[in-house]
């Protein structure tokens, strides 16, 4: 019974710095060049944050939260991000659907609802505000 309380009380600490993070949750990415949206599901991995995608609306509305509707359902799409500890994440790494290129990436949480996402290469970056969808 001991070894159980133990194991359940280090259970629930671990838990604790990933649930703390306030990046953590469902995103809306920004509309790309063809009208469609993705929702990625930001979260803790191990120490780091990463990104997978969720589902996605194409630009008729239609949406897909399966490979069938969309290909990349399920794909990592930021990963290896390092917290701060001032709201901002660096040190990773973005995929990019519309270039199937993966670029080291930086993320800024400008509010609870509100995160800038960046891709960059050779200094030069590329973002979007992304808004909290849950």
């Amino acid at each position: 019974m001991r070894h159980l309380a133990i194991a359940a009380i280090l259970a629930c600490t671990a838990a604790l710095p990933a649930a703390a993070d306030p990046v953590a949750g469902l995103w809306r990415t920004e509309p790309g060049d063809e009208g469609g949206y993705l929702f990625v599901r930001v979260g803790p991995c191990g120490a780091e944050i990463c990104g997978v995608i969720e589902r996605s609306v194409g630009a008729d509305g239609t949406v897909s939260t399966t490979t069938a509707g969309y290909e990349h359902i399920g794909r990592g799409m930021i990963w290896d991000m390092q917290p701060q500890g001032d709201g901002s994440y660096r040190g990773g790494k973005i995929w990019a659907p519309d270039r199937d290129r993966t670029y080291n990436s930086r993320m800024t949480l400008l509010s609870a609802g509100q995160l800038e996402v960046e891709g960059c290469v050779l200094g030069i970056c590329r973002g979007q505000i992304w808004v909290r969808a849950e």
